[in-house]
């Protein structure tokens, strides 16, 4: 059961960065495409299964966010990649903005991602 969880959710992290990167450069460009039915909605159902999956291995390891240092990290790392990622594709006011937004957006997926090779709340950002 594990591998499989642990497998889904790697997965459900590939697609969510790379439907995160097309986005964007959708946005950068002013593509109709952004405005797709599917566009709406398939990232949510991906962050839907990504989430579920994350919840499931945190009970099958019994490692939780508060308990553990590096998952509070990661969570806290996931609520401002989703205010970023908020602001870069719908909220920011001016493409300046959204762009900003999208590019730290993306540096915080890659902190959180470090966190989670890492299993230590500074990520990348710890001295080797």
């Amino acid at each position: 059961m594990y591998s499989a969880l642990k497998h889904l959710h790697l997965t459900t992290v590939a697609l969510t960065f790379c439907l995160f990167i097309v986005r964007g450069v959708w946005m950068l460009i002013d593509s109709p495409r952004l405005q797709q039915r599917w566009v709406r909605i398939v990232p949510h159902l991906i962050d839907t299964a990504l989430l579920a999956s994350a919840i499931g291995l945190t009970l099958i390891l019994g490692q939780y966010p508060l308990a553990d240092g590096w998952l509070t990290a990661k969570v806290l790392g996931l609520i401002v990649y989703i205010i970023l990622g908020s602001i870069a594709l719908k909220y920011g006011p001016t493409k300046t903005i959204r762009v900003v937004a999208w590019l730290a957006a993306l540096m915080v997926f890659g902190y959180i991602v470090s966190v989670a090779l890492s299993h230590t709340p500074l990520g990348f950002l710890a001295a080797h």
